[in-house]
């Protein structure tokens, strides 16, 4: 098992910054593959970025490429994602996500365990 909880969320205007963060806790974070989703309301749960679990390789939704930074920190068992110039469209649930799966996973069906989630409203 391993436990997330993410944390960061909040409500900005647009164009302003957050950086989520993703504990985990239980077994070796390190092993896992990390990946962070989003949903808004009536929508399906979108990808946003994944790493692998050493950080060597990272992949991005094409809606937050050259916005969003996705990071680790295998020393301390976190996950990262700094969301810079945010708008009203990036508005959702921010899910933090483990995937056992060698290779990075964009798909939300081939991770294993999610944190509770950490709102994040953009204002325009």
């Amino acid at each position: 098992q391993v436990q997330l909880v993410e944390s960061g969320g909040g409500s900005v205007q647009a164009g302003g910054s957050l950086r989520l963060s993703c504990a985990a806790s239980g077994r070796t974070f390190s092993r896992y593959s990390m990946g962070w989703f989003r949903q808004a309301p009536g929508v399906e749960r979108d990808f946003v970025g994944a790493i692998s679990s050493t950080g060597q390789v990272i992949r991005y939704a094409e809606s937050v490429k050259g916005r969003f930074t996705i990071s680790r920190d295998n020393a301390k068992n976190t996950l990262y994602l700094q969301m810079n110039g945010l708008n009203p469209e990036d508005t959702a649930v921010y899910y933090c996500a483990a995937s056992g799966a060698w290779i990075v996973q964009t798909t939300s069906t081939e991770y294993d365990y999610w944190g509770q989630g950490t709102q994040v409203t953009v204002s325009s």
